[in-house]
């Protein structure tokens, strides 16, 4: 009912061996399985978190009662107590990756006496009406675009096949590094677990790229996390090609496939100031950016719960 790629061993297989204390557990209702938990320690067994090694975990249900969902809290509680676990962290996904739209776990969680410890936004944008999603951007992005294919018939948009994956991650890479060394970060995948991924996953990653004169400029690289939701995992740009604008051919280039191949929306991730010493603060100038693009705002919940 609300699983992800995310919550899958395949998935969680692309991490070292012994790089998490991985402890998953699967409840049963009698001798049905009602709800599998991916996640693992931290802190010597202290600390219980969900997702361990990905980007939303928490409890992964059928379409289940509030009776259900009462018991499977209940059922964790009383277990982790008894492994001596002194907090609980879960981050589940976003509403919108729900088929059905249900709270009754979350509801369980609460009265059980879990809280929100943190809250980003995410902004998607749903691409279940009948009109095309470039109809509904702004005016001053579908003028970028215009602008881009009629000034610029260099610049072209490589869809990236699977079989030419592993070339496509190996030219957009080392310009996403760039990009993120700018801002002193990294990219929280290797090119070497990209390229894992691929292999676990064939079917996990969408790449595309911005080419001028077949050098690749731009790129936007999506996860695919389950059939209603693709993510942009990471956008990427030669700076000295700003000019072109290309992330916004890239952002019409992505939301026409999207569209096409049945995804209700694209997730665009998430937009904090990681320069503020509060995790919540918005990066205002990236909201405005992405809501160029009719984007709405989602929230990335963590779930926590003292035990101490």
């Amino acid at each position: 009912m609300n699983g992800t790629v995310f919550h899958t061993q395949q998935f969680l297989d692309y991490h070292n061996k012994g790089k998490f204390d991985f402890h998953h557990l699967l409840f049963y209702h009698g001798k049905r399985l009602v709800a599998i938990l991916p996640g693992g320690f931290r802190e010597s067994g202290k600390i219980y978190d969900s997702p361990l090694g990905a980007s939303y975990g928490s409890f992964v249900t059928e379409d289940i009662s509030a009776d259900i969902a009462l018991e499977i809290v209940a059922a964790f509680e009383k277990y982790i107590v008894g492994k001596g676990v002194k907090e609980v962290y879960l981050t589940s996904a976003p509403v919108i990756y729900q088929p059905i739209l249900t709270q009754n776990l979350d509801f369980a969680l609460l009265y059980r006496g879990f809280a929100y410890q943190r809250h980003y936004i995410s902004h998607a944008i749903e691409l279940r009406k009948d009109v095309t999603p470039f109809d509904r951007f702004q005016p001053t992005a579908r003028k970028h675009i215009r602008r881009i294919m009629r000034d610029h018939p260099e610049a072209s948009i490589e869809e990236v096949s699977q079989e030419n994956m592993m070339r496509g991650l190996q030219e957009f890479y080392p310009i996403l590094l760039d990009n993120k060394a700018k801002f002193g970060a990294k990219p929280t995948h290797t090119l070497d677990e990209l390229m894992k991924l691929n292999e676990l996953l064939p079917e996990l990653m969408k790449l595309f790229l911005v080419r001028v004169d077949d050098e690749p400029i731009a790129g936007s690289l999506l996860f695919l996390a389950n059939p209603l939701v693709a993510i942009i995992f990471y956008h990427m740009l030669k700076y000295s090609f700003d000019e072109y604008k290309p992330i916004y051919l890239l952002m019409d280039s992505v939301t026409r496939w999207a569209k096409d191949n049945y995804f209700s929306f694209v997730d665009i991730g998430v937009s904090q100031d990681t320069s503020d010493a509060n995790p919540m603060t918005p990066a205002l100038s990236l909201i405005r950016f992405k809501e160029k693009f009719d984007s709405r705002g989602v929230l990335r919940s963590t779930m926590w719960k003292s035990y101490q």
